[in-house]
């Protein structure tokens, strides 16, 4: 990856609370719609995601926090990839895949065994980056997210 200067993923702290808001609805607002459950868990990342057994991490260039990613606890051995976003100026340097990377790693870490997401095929760009690591499609059950047409798992 060639950018100007060099990422850094760093974790969740409550300073950063907000990025994980605002950089999650900088893309909900422009493909789909921002839904309820979205209004909970990011209005409150450390009570919805943290306390409840997940971690949040942050990409930062320089002092800037432009992407960030979630591994919402399931189960002990179950975790959720989700709330990935990355500021659209800074989209197609790659900072996705740093930030899925680096959650395929604390995933091997916590001794995760299997990682789910749900997302939107609308969202190709983020279909193919999953699909590149090895996630696989899985049938979706209804209910979770509106905006959800395709589910997929990958063992660690």
């Amino acid at each position: 990856m060639k950018t100007k200067n060099p990422i850094e993923i760093i974790p969740f702290s409550i300073e950063l609370s907000s990025y994980v808001k605002a950089l999650n609805y900088e893309w909900l607002e422009k493909y789909f719609k921002v839904e309820k459950g979205d209004v909970i868990s990011l209005s409150n990342p450390q009570k919805e995601i943290i306390d409840k057994g997940g971690f949040i991490y942050f990409a930062k260039r320089n002092s800037e926090i432009i992407g960030t990613i979630s591994l919402l606890k399931k189960s002990d051995t179950v975790f959720e990839l989700g709330k990935m976003a990355v500021t659209e100026k800074v989209q197609g340097l790659g900072i996705g895949k740093l930030l899925v990377e680096h959650c395929l790693t604390i995933a091997k870490e916590k001794n995760i065994e299997k990682l789910i997401l749900y997302s939107n095929t609308k969202l190709a760009s983020a279909i193919h980056l999953y699909r590149k690591y090895g996630f696989t499609e899985i049938e979706l059950e209804s209910g979770l997210y509106e905006r959800a047409n395709i589910k997929m798992k990958k063992l660690i």
